[in-house]
């Protein structure tokens, strides 16, 4: 049977962004069978819809442009496919683009998020505590890992800071972190350090990540 590999790019906010990594996998494969495209089945005892997403999605962060890579059996309109399937989809998530895929899930190297804190200080006050913390030698924190439990690792040389917009009660920073095989630092992390360092209560946290990235810079595709 024909395998034509494809990939969508797809939004995912609002009450979806509550959906974990395992419900949003079945979710995309209900969607694709409603879709009625003609969709490519893993061979074997138990066939089901291949799905593969390049680059998993932190619990409660919304995403502006995801990645999901599916196949289908014989070749169908681009543009019909995406409206077909955006139909389908639940709300909270929209298809923005469907494509064959031109770059491999390994040249991933970045990924850039949008972070706004609010309430517990003045963003005047939050800035300068970024700065504090963006000033220090190091910043470890525990990260886990299956094979060597939780370590420490020092994140500081990690953190791209690309721009930073700051309200009377509020802060939004533009980040830059890395999201390849070999490392992978989320927007949690980024949030969890900041937010122990500077000892502030943020009323409200809300990220989103914005683009992801290879490792000359060039938006993965």
């Amino acid at each position: 049977m024909e395998k034509i590999n494809l990939r969508a790019s797809f939004e995912k906010s609002g009450r979806a962004v509550f959906i974990s990594h395992l419900d949003l996998v079945r979710t995309m494969q209900r969607a694709i069978k409603r879709s009625k495209l003609p969709v490519w089945y893993t061979q074997g005892f138990n066939p089901r819809i291949y799905l593969n997403f390049p680059l998993a999605l932190s619990l409660g962060v919304v995403g502006k442009k995801e990645y999901m890579d599916f196949a289908v059996t014989e070749e169908v309109d681009i543009d019909k496919a995406r409206e077909t399937l955006d139909r389908a989809m639940p709300e909270g998530l929209g298809i923005i683009s469907i494509d064959k895929p031109v770059h491999e899930n390994k040249e991933i190297a970045f990924a850039e998020y949008t972070i706004k804190f609010t309430g517990g200080a003045t963003g005047v006050e939050m800035l300068s505590e970024l700065e504090k913390m963006m000033s220090m030698d190091t910043i470890e924190v525990d990260k886990h890992s299956k094979s060597k439990g939780t370590v420490k690792i020092d994140i500081k040389p990690h953190i791209i800071i690309i721009g930073t917009e700051s309200s009377e009660h509020s802060l939004a920073v533009n980040i830059q972190l890395p999201a390849g095989l070999s490392l992978n630092i989320n927007s949690n992390v980024f949030v969890e350090a900041y937010s122990s360092l500077s000892g502030i209560v943020f009323e409200n946290i809300y990220a989103e990540r914005t683009n992801i990235l290879l490792s000359d810079g060039e938006n993965f595709m």
